[in-house]
């Protein structure tokens, strides 16, 4: 229920903000803000994903991997709040690109989410299980797939 309050109220927030800032900026400054952040979201996205990356990289395989994949998340959030066009999630957004915040964020949550496990093995790799099949096989070709067979004498279909 409050996924739909939420999607009814960022449109009428953002309406309400689109005017109330055009009514001071007027229209092109309004919109060369809006056109900013947007590219203002893909640039911090690069960048900040990036070093995201480099943290993954150092952690490896014995570090943890869930703070900068965490922190990747929220930037990819806040990068998208960014390029939607609008003050409210611009607002957001920013936010999310400030490290210290995401790192409160990530506090917060992480109190409020249980992992039971969490595997480091790469893609692909499978558990061995009891559920193994040993078998044998033998393959029957039917005599008419056979090399050199003669075809049934009886049909009147031929190979020449």
């Amino acid at each position: 229920m409050w996924v739909l309050a939420v999607f009814l109220a960022v449109p009428l927030i953002e309406i309400a903000l689109f005017v109330t800032v055009g009514g001071w900026l007027t229209l092109w400054p309004t919109l060369a803000i809006v056109l900013g952040t947007g590219v203002l979201g893909a640039v911090l996205v690069r960048w900040q994903g990036m070093g995201v990356l480099r943290d993954l990289q150092a952690a490896g395989v014995t570090g943890d991997p869930l703070s900068p994949l965490a922190h990747g998340a929220l930037i990819l959030i806040g990068g998208f709040l960014l390029i939607l066009p609008g003050f409210f999630t611009d607002s957001i957004g920013a936010l999310l690109m400030i490290p210290p915040l995401r790192r409160v964020l990530i506090a917060v949550l992480a109190r409020r989410v249980r992992f039971d496990r969490f595997a480091t093995r790469g893609f692909g790799a499978t558990r061995p299980t009891d559920d193994w099949v040993d078998a044998e096989f033998e393959e029957v070709v039917p005599d008419r797939d056979k090399l050199g067979a003669t075809p049934n004498p009886g049909s009147k279909w031929t190979r020449h």
